[in-house]
């Protein structure tokens, strides 16, 4: 079982989840996730590695935050936690609402960030994704963001059945194993739990600033590598390539949204010899 250890970064805890030894990497939840969601893999990449995998600002066991909820604020609480843990050198992986906070994170600190991978996100701020959003986004995305205060009354009470939506029909997947998703329905229950995770939506207009800012200036020089799969399929990777100067994409066939819950072993084939690589000489696919 991982360490769990509250760590104080830019005033607030973070619930942070510890294991294994040698090199660092850094894993980025999302939405509706915890740490948890990278139990299978911190499992396997632990004989090799120490595996950080924080729950981030407001979510899960980590402290509320009223604000800080934009991709720029998460990159730097994750500045500030390897910084806190002595890690001077990172290979990174992100999901979902992860996915901008890592990119920021290595566009910001390219000296800290050894490797990224990015996984199932359509980036604003970045041009690429635009056949995968020709009927809009999600419509979750919507509701989460319309009316201040609106979904938590409106799900309020019914946590668990939103979140056993998305691990089945809202994500393409089958499901987590049942200790992941009881950890997930308590991570997101009660109005305060629904309002701070619907904050990373809230703030999306925001994040997408600061990645169009950052890449405006700055290219991504570490070996970066997308993985998608349903629904996001090849489109992080278009947002990437451009921008990236050494650059992997995959996509995982049959596979839904949550990778790291769905297909961890396909995930780990790929995660392995990619953060096994000397930094700066990744394959270009």
């Amino acid at each position: 079982m991982p360490e769990l250890r509250r760590v104080a970064v830019n005033g607030v805890e973070l619930n942070v989840a510890l294991a294994g030894s040698g090199p660092p990497v850094l894993l980025l939840h999302g939405f509706p996730h915890t740490w948890e969601v990278w139990t299978d893999v911190m499992a396997d990449l632990s004989d090799r590695y120490r595996v950080i995998a924080p729950d981030l600002r407001g979510f899960g066991a980590s402290s509320p935050a009223v604000s800080g909820y934009d991709a720029g604020t998460l990159a730097e609480d994750a500045a500030a936690l390897l910084s806190e843990l002595g890690v001077s050198s990172v290979s990174v992986a992100g999901i979902d609402a992860g996915a901008p906070a890592a990119l920021l994170l290595a566009l910001r600190h390219p000296g800290l960030v050894r490797r990224l991978v990015v996984m199932e996100a359509v980036l604003g701020g970045l041009p690429g994704a635009e056949d995968f959003l020709a009927d809009g986004p999600p419509w979750w995305f919507g509701f989460h963001t319309a009316a201040p205060g609106l979904a938590e009354t409106v799900l309020e009470g019914n946590e668990a059945a939103y979140v056993d939506w998305f691990l089945h029909t809202g994500t393409l997947g089958d499901g987590a194993p049942r200790a992941i998703r009881d950890a997930f329905v308590r991570a997101y229950t009660g109005s305060g739990a629904l309002s701070r995770a619907f904050s990373y939506y809230r703030a999306l207009p925001e994040s997408a600033l600061q990645i169009g800012q950052a890449v405006a200036t700055t290219r991504l020089t570490m070996p970066t590598m997308a993985v998608g799969a349903q629904p996001v399929g090849s489109a992080l990777e278009r947002q990437l390539r451009p921008i990236a100067d050494d650059f992997t994409g995959h996509v995982i066939k049959e596979c839904g949204h949550i990778i790291p819950l769905h297909r961890p072993h396909a995930l780990l084939a790929l995660l392995e010899p990619f953060l096994a690589g000397p930094a700066g000489l990744a394959r270009r696919a």
